[in-house]
């Protein structure tokens, strides 16, 4: 009877093992209950209201944008990262689409704190800084349900999300993971080479779980170090995963409506709701 037991929980344990195998072999955009009963995801949309505030670091005065949900409600706490570009209009577009989401996100114009030109070339080490104060004061807020934030971020910011998460060592204890839109996954003001053969050193030692987006038309210098960034998390047993759409480029989530594609848009809604799940879980939202 033992013996028995013994060997319809074995073969229990293996139907398991097989079925879990088969599922993580499924492509990442796979969808089984949609494919077997019909069942459609229902995205959770909020109206959102927005507020500004100004953090001071040192000499610098950092203009804050905070959108939330229109409520009285705590939500779970985003930090927004914006690249190059800056916190232009159309990217506050995107801090509002994450924010109707359910979440609180503030997204501090680090340009402008010290006056910095959009579209910088080289890199200003001291805007990090800055970008760690914007977190002090996230993390402040009576309206985060959270009592850690994921930080969130596109091109250029990735990298300085990077470095607030492990230099200034915020992935210790005030993080809880890292999203990004085709980060820059190493330092801007290294050589040629490094930019296209190697890969920011402090993703060596990122701890946290992290999901990346690309387009498969991504520029090949900016892709390499994402992908090699990717590999080497992996292998350190970090939870990273790399999100690549077919048929767009850079840029997808906040390319302007005329030079928008179908495609674009198929992009920018299913990383949106990726990145809202994968925040959620990381966050412990209910």
């Amino acid at each position: 009877m033992r013996y028995l037991a013994t060997m319809l929980l074995s073969s229990l344990l293996l139907s398991l093992s097989s079925l879990a195998n088969a599922e993580s072999q499924l492509p990442w955009w796979w969808n089984s209950d949609w494919w077997e009963k019909g069942q459609i995801e229902t995205p959770v949309n909020h109206p959102i209201r927005i507020n500004n505030t100004v953090v001071v670091n040192g000499d610098s005065e950092i203009p804050v944008v905070i959108a939330r949900p229109d409520d009285n409600k705590k939500y779970p706490a985003v930090l927004f990262q914006h690249g190059r570009r800056g916190l232009d209009d159309l990217i506050q577009l995107h801090v509002k689409r994450l924010a109707a989401r359910g979440f609180v996100v503030v997204a501090g114009d680090v340009y402008k704190g010290q006056l910095v030109d959009n579209y910088p070339i080289e890199h200003d080490y001291s805007l990090e800084a800055d970008v760690n104060s914007v977190l002090d004061y996230l993390m402040t807020r009576k309206d985060i349900s959270s009592n850690k934030a994921c930080i969130y971020s596109h091109t250029r910011g990735g990298y300085y999300s990077l470095k607030v998460a492990v230099k200034f060592k915020r992935q210790d204890n005030d993080l809880a993971c890292y999203v990004s839109y085709y980060p820059h996954m190493q330092d801007p003001n290294l050589p040629e080479p490094a930019q296209v053969y190697r890969y920011a050193v402090e993703a060596n030692d990122m701890k946290l779980p992290t999901l990346i987006f690309i387009g498969e038309d991504e520029q090949y210098q900016r892709r390499r170090p994402i992908e090699a960034s990717i590999k080497a998390m992996q292998e350190n047993k970090v939870d990273a995963r790399l999100i690549i759409y077919p048929g767009v480029g850079r840029g997808f989530d906040f390319r302007p409506d005329n030079v928008r594609s179908f495609a674009d848009d198929l992009a920018s809604k299913d990383a949106i709701q990726r990145a809202t799940n994968f925040m959620n879980k990381h966050l412990g939202a209910q």
